[in-house]
């Protein structure tokens, strides 16, 4: 038996928002009603840890109603036929809730916590967290996310996914926020590349050997499915 094909997925905000998550991009740099540079950056976390505190918790209750779409199972499905890796820009647990089990969070996880002292090290979260909350290491705790002007650790491991690609997928992102838009441009140049969104950006008129599929998540998703299904396997 011939071993699949590795497909690897960049999914989006796009994704979950078909599942009722909402992103800040929809609303002019306002997430939620926050600016979104009070509520994700490190200096925002610094000027007011409680405010920032409080609008994670509110968003982790946000993503724990929220339930996996017909985007996120049908990705699950394709483990059936791939080898699948998703690469996600979201902070939510959506797409391990419906059944994927390669998932790459580049930007964190919003039910997990760390130390301001370490970078490395998650907790689960149980709860709320709350300032005065401290890490065993005696740092407040923080929401284990990749804020705006923060590195992005995962960012050299996706990096390599990309580049081990048989098949190269883009679901639900603008393309627009770095390093993550970047990672397009590791892709090996003689594979397959999808791009599926409701707007794909005219920026992507410069990527060799791609097919668009201008369709919300979902449709783009069944569309994909009897695409490569047909044509890969």
């Amino acid at each position: 038996m011939e071993a699949k094909k590795k497909l690897v997925v960049l999914t989006g905000a796009g994704i979950s928002a078909e599942s009722g998550l909402k992103t800040f991009r929809d609303s002019d740099g306002l997430w939620e009603g926050y600016d979104v540079y009070e509520v994700a950056t490190p200096r925002g976390f610094k000027a007011n840890p409680a405010l920032v505190l409080k609008f994670y918790n509110e968003r982790r209750k946000d993503v724990a109603k929220a339930e996996p779409n017909d985007a996120h199972k049908g990705l699950a499905a394709l483990e059936e036929y791939f080898d699948v890796h998703i690469i996600t820009q979201n902070i939510d647990d959506l797409h391990e809730r419906a059944g994927s089990t390669n998932v790459t969070h580049l930007h964190g996880e919003i039910f997990k916590m760390r130390s301001v002292l370490d970078t490395t090290k998650a907790f689960p979260i149980e709860g709320d967290i709350q300032v005065g909350d401290l890490a065993p290491d005696g740092g407040q705790l923080r929401p284990f996310i990749v804020w705006f002007e923060e590195e992005v650790p995962m960012i050299e491991v996706a990096a390599n996914m990309v580049r081990q690609a048989d098949i190269f997928v883009v679901i639900g992102t603008s393309l627009q926020v770095y390093p993550a838009a970047g990672l397009v441009n590791y892709a090996p140049n003689q594979i397959p590349k999808y791009i599926i969104d409701k707007k794909i950006p005219p920026t992507t008129d410069a990527i060799y050997n791609l097919i668009k599929i201008e369709q919300s998540a979902s449709e783009g998703v069944k569309e994909l499915m009897e695409k490569i299904i047909i044509k890969e396997v």
